[in-house]
């Protein structure tokens, strides 16, 4: 069972994200529906995480990503495949870790505060669902341990969720 008191601390970040994933799979156990585990997903990262000021899902929709549930300012609603660092991570089905969002060529603003980003695609059974975003104001607030660690996150996402043919 999840318990809203968990505190958690990521000074050993293996240990951190360890509990934040048992906390998840806790969170998520039992419901299936894809956009609520992915409203209590982001809300949980957006709390748990130091230093993000946005958590949240884009979901494919034809040749886009559509937004989702997220926690933080107002995103951009459409992104097509290929552009700013969500549509490429979805393109390429690949994580992507950008220490200097400003360095990205095409970088997609949607808060200005943003400086780092980590995206992830989300892929079930071969099939790309959407991306998994996480943006921080800390330049190179993200490396290669957070990037494994919500790839898992995203394993725990899928697995709970149960997305029908049209999503």
């Amino acid at each position: 069972m999840y318990d809203s008191s968990t505190q958690f601390d990521f000074r050993d970040p293996d240990a951190g994200y360890s509990r934040l994933a048992a906390a998840l799979g806790a969170l998520l156990s039992g419901e299936h529906d894809p956009i609520a585990n992915a409203a209590n997903t982001a809300a949980l990262l957006f709390t748990a995480l130091p230093q993000i000021n946005w958590a949240g899902f884009y979901f494919l929709r034809g040749r886009e990503l559509v937004v989702g549930p997220f926690q933080g300012k107002p995103a951009c609603v459409r992104i097509p495949l290929g552009r700013g660092v969500c549509g490429a991570a979805a393109e390429r089905r690949a994580t992507i870790v950008v220490p200097d969002v400003q360095a990205f060529a095409d970088h997609i603003a949607c808060d200005t505060a943003s400086r780092s980003e980590v995206v992830v695609p989300l892929i079930k059974q071969q099939r790309l669902l959407g991306v998994l975003d996480l943006d921080s104001p800390q330049p190179g607030r993200f490396g290669d341990i957070d990037a494994r660690a919500l790839e898992r996150i995203a394993e725990i996402f899928l697995a709970a969720s149960r997305f029908c043919a049209g999503q």
